[in-house]
């Protein structure tokens, strides 16, 4: 039986706000507050943004089932020209994608419709946009049975999702904490499903991009879809439950917990990149003083695998003076040198523990 999402704001928001879920938003806000400004303490944000992205696009994608590993993944960020894993290529997709919407949103505070199709386009490869035929039906993966009908109608879709995009920019229609504002657009956006395909994927990273927005984050650094995969099975079953009861508790609670869960382990991650970096940096000026340069440093924590056109790149030197610097990296034991066909290409690997790790 197709749903029919309600237009936005829901009535009666202070109903939703128990008392419960005011104490569970209080503490996501703590712990999202000590995560911007640990962030803010990285001193290149592309570090964060490039390999945090990565962490994000691998868990969300694998919700999807779109499985790779770190190394298929890195090895794709080096050698996008080769790459021979779709699963790979499909995750480096969707950290495009996330980047691109941080670009914009950072800067005009606003997600336009415009924006959530540019991501979703970017997602699958197409231009399809809004779905426009009836007959969408979700699915279990293990016996078949349709699980959830969302609007079928194309004016039906379009009306939603305007109406979500004002809900999500003007303040004045909803006077709900943002982070319940987060809970309810995912809620919404997903029950929507305004796209054939892609729109799991989209709807995480529009939570990012309305961190961002609301500036409860300076950086895309909240990664919820680990969280999602290690409670999969409570999501999807609180998702369905509103849609048929309406009692939305349970789904709010889950979302802040995620938020609380991930902005603490997130926490925990950048501080021991910094503690890393840190150790690099004083390894670096005693053993090479005559390379050492911060740009270098940020260089080898951006990319867990580098190569001499990233730092021909970032730091303005010639190929032989990139070569240098990477081979004497090498033979100090800072990064790892393997080789792909002619090509090289040089792991941090006590970085790329770190990330693995908390994964």
């Amino acid at each position: 039986m197709e749903f029919h999402p309600p237009l936005l704001p829901l009535p009666n928001i202070t109903e939703l706000e128990t008392r419960a879920v005011l104490k569970k938003t209080a503490e996501a806000h703590r712990f999202l507050a000590e995560l911007k400004g640990v962030a803010a303490t990285i001193p290149n944000e592309a570090i964060l943004i490039n390999t945090l992205s990565l962490q994000e696009a691998k868990d969300s994608s694998e919700i999807e089932n779109i499985i790779t590993t770190h190394d298929e993944l890195y090895k794709a960020s080096v050698f996008e020209e080769n790459l021979l894993n779709p699963a790979a290529k499909e995750v480096q997709d969707y950290a495009v994608a996330l980047r691109q919407g941080f670009q914009v949103v950072r800067h005009q505070k606003l997600i336009r419709l415009s924006d959530i199709q540019t991501i979703q386009q970017t997602l699958g490869k197409n231009k399809a946009g809004f779905r426009r035929l009836p007959d969408t039906e979700l699915k279990s993966s293990k016996t078949g049975e349709v699980i959830y009908t969302p609007p079928q109608h194309a004016e039906d879709i379009d009306r939603l999702m305007n109406n979500l995009v004002a809900y999500i920019n003007d303040d004045g229609l909803c006077d709900a904490d943002p982070l319940v504002k987060m809970a309810i657009i995912h809620h919404q956006f997903e029950s929507i499903h305004p796209f054939y395909d892609g729109n799991g994927r989209t709807g995480r990273i529009l939570n990012m991009l309305y961190l961002v927005a609301k500036d409860l984050l300076n950086l895309p650094v909240l990664y919820l879809s680990r969280f999602l995969i290690h409670h999969k099975a409570d999501y999807y079953r609180h998702l369905q439950a509103v849609r048929e009861t309406g009692h939305w508790e349970p789904w709010l609670l889950d979302m802040l917990e995620g938020v609380s869960g991930t902005a603490q382990s997130t926490i925990e991650l950048i501080t021991e990149i910094k503690k890393l970096m840190k150790a690099y940096k004083h390894r670096l000026r005693e053993e090479l003083p005559k390379i050492y340069r911060q740009e270098l440093l940020n260089n080898v924590f951006s990319h867990p695998y580098t190569k001499i056109e990233f730092v021909v790149e970032e730091l303005s030197v010639s190929r032989i003076t990139a070569t240098k610097y990477l081979e004497q990296l090498v033979e100090h034991q800072f990064l790892e040198k393997q080789k792909i066909g002619r090509a090289n290409y040089y792991i941090n690997s006590p970085l790329c523990r770190l990330l693995t790790t908390h994964s």
